[in-house]
């Protein structure tokens, strides 16, 4: 923890935040989970994958002097002077129950799971709250229109940190309505995939279960050599490179 933190002085390359209520002086540069640890927080749970990809790291802050409430990922947001931090590890957004298996590709199971949907209001804070710039008000009215694929798709790079949720004010759970649209998407509208279900068929057959024996039987020194040393990508689909 920073030595002048609490004296109310302001060096020059630090800048003041309030984590929890308590005010401390970090670097300008840092995300807030990095400046979270350089006042001291030790990060065991809410901090994920740290590459905005795990959605445990939701943040909800505001800016002294400014009335309007912020969200962000913390591994990804970058702290500025006076902000106010609240970690949000996960939103408790309604989730429906169900069998994909019993449902079919149509707004009735879209509606039926979710009939909060169809209050969706259009006013776009969902869009503005999200991390990954996703137009969530456009898979949203997809979605009310029945178009399921189209709400796939729009919603494909969602990481459901529930950032949208806790910005909705008619208390829509934005992430988990686009969740359904993906699986009925991908268990009845997109075509099998072929070169799936022949590795299905291989991972039946036990074509690899030599291979995965071995590696079990290896230490962790041994089998950290091996991850080193593997081939990322063949040479001849990389193609010729100048340094």
């Amino acid at each position: 923890m920073h030595p002048e933190i609490g004296t109310g002085k302001t060096p020059e390359n630090l800048i003041p935040v309030h984590i929890m209520g308590t005010r401390y002086m970090v670097p300008p540069s840092l995300p807030i989970m990095a400046a979270m640890e350089y006042a001291g927080y030790r990060l065991l749970r809410g901090c994920g994958c740290r590459r905005g990809l795990r959605r445990a790291c939701g943040t909800a802050y505001r800016i002294h002097g400014d009335p309007q409430l912020f969200s962000g990922l913390a591994c990804q947001t970058v702290v500025q002077s006076g902000m106010y931090l609240a970690q949000i590890p996960f939103f408790p957004a309604r989730r429906a129950s169900y069998d994909l298996t019993k449902l079919e590709p149509s707004a009735v199971a879209l509606f039926g799971a979710y009939p909060q949907l169809l209050r969706c209001l259009g006013c776009g804070a969902c869009t503005k709250a999200c991390p990954q710039d996703i137009d969530v008000r456009a898979y949203m009215a997809a979605g009310m229109k029945g178009d399921i694929q189209r709400m796939a798709d729009l919603s494909f790079d969602c990481i459901m940190c529930g950032l949208c949720a806790a910005r909705c004010p008619a208390e829509e759970a934005q992430y988990n309505i686009a969740l359904l649209a993906r699986r009925l998407t991908g268990r009845y509208l997109v075509p099998r995939s072929a070169h799936l279900e022949e590795r299905l068929e291989e991972i039946r057959r036990g074509d690899f279960d030599a291979d995965l024996a071995e590696l079990k039987s290896l230490s962790k020194q041994e089998l950290t050599a091996r991850y080193s040393a593997r081939e990322i990508e063949p040479e001849d689909r990389l193609g010729s490179r100048e340094d």
